[in-house]
């Protein structure tokens, strides 16, 4: 077995102590002679292990040398760091559907383009007030036996989502708002039991009517995340969605 040469330019080694990764992996580009006193091992191993030290305990496998193992961290960082792309969908394809029924029948209705809606709580988060024409609206005063529909459709009933299809009593605050919530499933390339954090957020606006009765006279809906607690930024729901709405 042939013995490893010596770098014929034994500087190099004692300037390449004083190297920080980024100048070292340059100047591994100069030659061969540079790239083998750049890419030694003494040299890689105390980076590697003050930045990546979980990948550094894989080096006594004796298979990837310091310097590989530096470069795949950080190339798993630039990843995890990297912005998402931009959304295929946008709001100008979709429209929003909402239905509230009661026991006899259908109270509140709505039907939202949604290039034409105004994300409340600030701008860019995915959250909409969306307002109940006259015509579709019906006094009821059973609040206990409600089902909320709302599905996400891609326009030219191209596909549906549906958001929330939920019965029962909702949370009421003194009787003039409802406030329903739906956990929201995995995309399918992410399923198998694991949760998608994401949750559904409808709220019924309520008007005080005649005989003790009430109308909706505002639906607002929204995607809240399980983590913050906070409603995600509009692309962030549109990329959710497009999983479920664009042919994969």
């Amino acid at each position: 077995m042939m013995k490893k040469r010596s770098p014929p330019w034994q500087v190099l080694d004692l300037v390449a102590h004083r190297l920080d990764a980024e100048t070292l992996a340059t100047a591994a580009c100069v030659c061969k002679s540079w790239s083998t006193a750049m890419s030694a091992d003494h040299l890689w191993q105390p980076i590697c292990s003050a930045v990546y030290p979980s990948l550094s305990n894989l080096h006594p496998t004796g298979v990837v040398p310091y310097r590989r193992l530096y470069a795949l961290g950080r190339a798993a960082e630039k990843r995890r760091l990297r912005s998402p792309p931009k959304p295929t969908l946008s709001m100008r394809d979709l429209v929003f559907a909402v239905d509230v029924h009661n026991g006899r029948g259908c109270v509140a209705t709505v039907v939202s383009p949604g290039g034409g809606l105004q994300p409340n709580k600030g701008s860019g988060v995915f959250q909409f007030d969306i307002g109940v024409d006259g015509g579709n609206m019906v006094a009821f005063e059973e609040l206990d036996s409600l089902r909320i529909t709302w599905n996400v459709v891609l326009q030219g009933l191209k596909g549906v989502f549906t958001m929330m299809d939920c019965r029962g009593k909702g949370s009421f605050v003194l009787g003039l708002e409802g406030w329903f919530s739906k956990e929201l499933p995995p995309p399918g390339c992410c399923s198998g039991g694991a949760a998608s954090g994401l949750v559904a957020d409808l709220r019924l606006g309520l008007r005080e009517s005649v005989a003790g009765k009430v109308v909706v006279e505002k639906i607002s809906v929204g995607v809240l995340s399980i983590v913050s607690w906070r409603y995600v930024c509009i692309d962030d729901a549109l990329r959710y969605l497009q999983h479920f709405l664009l042919p994969s």
